[in-house]
C-alpha cells in the first residue's frame, strides 16, 4: 500500500503529527507529537529520546499503529529505515524546521536520534490496527495530548519564560 498524493502533502506539511502505537486491538500508549519528514513517497520519524523512548521500543515491537494530522487518521505499520536514506531524511528534517534554533535540528538530525528513524507505512486496511481516539482510550486519557516538550506541546515551549501569576490573568 502507498500513500495518496493528498496524505503525503497532508502529512508532510503539517508541523507535528500524532502518533499513536497500537499493541493487537488495544491501545499502549497515549499519542505522542512527533515531527515528520517526507522524502520522495516515504514518510519518516525519528525519537528524540533515542532508544529509550517508549513509543519507539512499542513501535519496534508491535509494528502498527496510527497517525494524525489536520483531522485526518491513518492506520500505519512502523519500518526500520534503510541506512542509505539517512543523509536525505537528515536533509528533509533541515529544510524542513530550520526555523527552529540549531540546538533542536542537530538533536534530530544527530546519530542517537538518526538511529531511531522509523518509515511509516500506510496499512492496506483500516482494520490492521486499532483507531486511536479517545473512547478507546481508558477513562480520563486521550482528552489532552501532552508532549513531553512543554505544555504547548511545541519544541519552542521550551524557551517560553514561565508566567507569574498575575500575568495570567
Amino acid at each position: 500500500m502507498t500513500w495518496t498524493p493528498e496524505e503525503l502533502t497532508l502529512y508532510s506539511s503539517t508541523e507535528e503529527i500524532v502518533l499513536t502505537v497500537a499493541h493487537g486491538r488495544r491501545v499502549l500508549r497515549r499519542g505522542r507529537r512527533v515531527w515528520v519528514v517526507r522524502e520522495g513517497d516515504d514518510l519518516y520519524v525519528r525519537s528524540l529520546g533515542g532508544h529509550a523512548s517508549d513509543w519507539y521500543r512499542s513501535a519496534r515491537i508491535h509494528r502498527k499503529g496510527t497517525v494524525r494530522a489536520a483531522g485526518l487518521r491513518r492506520n500505519v505499520a512502523f519500518e526500520p529505515a534503510d541506512p542509505g536514506t539517512r543523509e536525505r531524511v537528515d536533509a528533509a528534517y533541515r529544510l524542513k524546521y530550520g526555523h527552529y534554533a540549531a540546538a533542536f535540528l542537530d538533536t534530530v538530525t544527530g546519530d542517537q536520534a538518526a538511529s531511531t528513524t522509523l518509515r511509516l507505512v500506510p496499512c492496506a486496511t483500516r482494520t490492521q490496527a486499532p483507531v486511536c481516539s479517545a473512547a478507546a482510550l481508558p477513562a480520563g486519557r486521550g482528552s489532552r495530548l501532552r508532549s513531553p516538550l512543554g505544555p504547548a506541546g511545541r519544541w519552542h515551549a521550551l524557551f517560553e519564560r514561565p508566567r507569574r501569576q498575575e500575568e495570567k490573568a
